[in-house]
């Protein structure tokens, strides 16, 4: 499950190598190839209470949404789902549906299932929610991490556990202190995986910016003692400070991908990402899974690698998704281009792209890349039939072009759906884009569940269309076709 952002999203910029230029990139990243044209026929393995994949490119009617126009950007930043209710986090004030207004601040839910009705839940919370996680099976409580300072009469700093149940009380017993934004959270066998620019957190300093916390006081348990540190440096480079932004736990619940600001995690040179073993002990481990091509392991060309991008914003892997087996790991990356490599064409480095990487080995193996043609990407998520991309792009396959639309690149506005083997596009009967929604800032997170991909975004400048359908500003839902 993906994270969001802590702040609104900034518009920057953001596709394709064939797989016989693989071992080319894996060297150099410097000869992309466009992919072929890739036919949707329904063709996923279907997999538990879940029809054959992809998902339909027609959203389903009826969900929750933002006004088309409000006095500030709304944003929903984070989905998840528990038991057979949806729970949405951000930053907003006010959702519709239908012909009702709800006054919900920064969280709201509503039925999983049609008609997606709203429920009564509103922690009133006073600032962004970034992030909302579950004890599995457990969903009378739910945890909360953003930039906040009060939940509804309660005192609680960017940190909290909330009820469920009525309105959604602070849950006082757990600790809800932190000394900043969190930015992530997850639930792994009893500790609370809490990520973000905090230093402290409920009175410890032990572990800064990434703490396991026990599930009931929100003490740090020690599990996860990574000594985090760093930040990007490189000639033009903007101030960039330490954080983890973002995380995933793998199917097999095992391992979490992790992304960020970095430049040591658990004793090793990390950048960008990491991988996290969680059933190592006593404690969590960082994995050897990494790559030059974003850890700068090999330096710079010649020899190396493009693997810093914008010096406006030197953090550029904002979020990761598995492969329904755990096999591969796509990421969704921004960053425009190369600081060093800045105007040639085709693109070069992992800037603004779609990319798969091997997972299984601590010395991973580029699949592809599939450049936007510098639109940025901020959210993925993947079923076997498809990995599905969600940004502020206007492309898919366009490493030729920059900010303009390059010979062999597909108009592929807001969001992409590519072949999880090739990376390449997937298209409808006419050769256009399956997938299409309106860029606002960015989808800003992906949420797959059995019933389908929801899509939480925004309704910067008016933004309200997702499939072609207007009135669905901040959520959408593409279901998995009926069989």
């Amino acid at each position: 499950m993906g994270r969001r952002a802590g702040r609104a999203r900034r518009a920057r910029r953001t596709g394709l190598w064939s797989l016989a230029a693989v071992a080319a990139a894996a060297v150099a990243l410097a000869a992309p190839a466009t992919a072929g044209h890739a036919a949707v026929s329904g063709t996923g393995q279907a997999r538990a209470g879940r029809a054959a994949g992809p998902v339909s490119a027609q959203p389903a009617p009826g969900t929750p949404h933002f006004p088309v126009s409000t006095p500030a950007v709304e944003q929903v930043r984070q989905l998840a789902q528990c038991g057979g209710v949806m729970y949405a986090v951000g930053s907003f004030t006010v959702v519709q549906q239908g012909s009702k207004t709800y006054t919900r601040d920064n969280a709201f839910s509503f039925d999983a299932t049609a008609p997606f009705a709203m429920t009564a839940w509103d922690p009133d919370v006073d600032g962004a929610v970034n992030t909302i996680a579950f004890q599995p099976g457990q969903c009378a409580d739910a945890y909360l991490g953003g930039k906040f300072s009060r939940v509804g009469t309660a005192r609680a700093t960017d940190l909290a556990e909330v009820s469920t149940t009525g309105t959604g009380a602070l849950v006082g017993a757990f600790g809800h202190t932190a000394d900043g934004q969190v930015e992530t959270l997850a639930v792994y066998a009893g500790h609370v995986l809490a990520g973000g620019y905090f230093t402290s957190v409920n009175g410890s300093s032990a572990d800064p910016y990434f703490a396991s916390l026990n599930p009931a006081t929100g003490k740090d348990d020690g599990f996860a003692a990574l000594a985090i540190s760093g930040h990007y440096a490189f000639p033009g480079a903007a101030q960039n400070a330490t954080r983890v932004y973002n995380q995933q736990i793998s199917h097999g619940g095992t391992l979490d991908l992790v992304e960020g600001d970095f430049t040591s995690a658990g004793g090793l040179p990390r950048r960008q990402i990491f991988m996290l073993d969680l059933a190592s002990r006593p404690r969590a481990t960082v994995t050897g899974w990494t790559s030059p091509l974003f850890d700068g392991s090999k330096g710079y060309p010649p020899g190396g690698d493009y693997y810093d991008c914008s010096t406006k914003e030197p953090f550029y892997i904002q979020a990761a998704a598995w492969s329904p087996d755990d096999a591969a790991v796509y990421l969704a990356d921004t960053g425009y281009r190369p600081w060093n490599d800045k105007k040639r064409l085709p693109a070069r480095g992992l800037c603004d792209a779609a990319v798969a990487f091997t997972a299984r080995s601590s010395h991973p193996k580029l699949k592809w890349v599939n450049y936007t043609g510098c639109d940025s990407l901020y959210s993925v998520a993947a079923d076997s039939s498809a990995a599905y991309f969600g940004g502020h792009e206007r492309w898919s396959q366009n490493p030729d072009g920059c900010d303009k639309r390059g010979p062999g690149g597909i108009a592929a506005p807001g969001m992409e759906g590519l072949d999880p083997a090739t990376g390449a596009l997937l298209r409808n009967s006419s050769g256009a884009a399956l997938y299409g929604r309106g860029r606002g800032l960015g989808a800003d997170d992906m949420l797959l569940t059995a019933a389908g991909l929801w899509i939480a975004s925004d309704n910067f400048d008016g933004t309200q269309t997702c499939g072609g359908v207007s009135g669905l500003a901040g959520l959408c839902f593409l279901p998995y076709p009926q069989v």
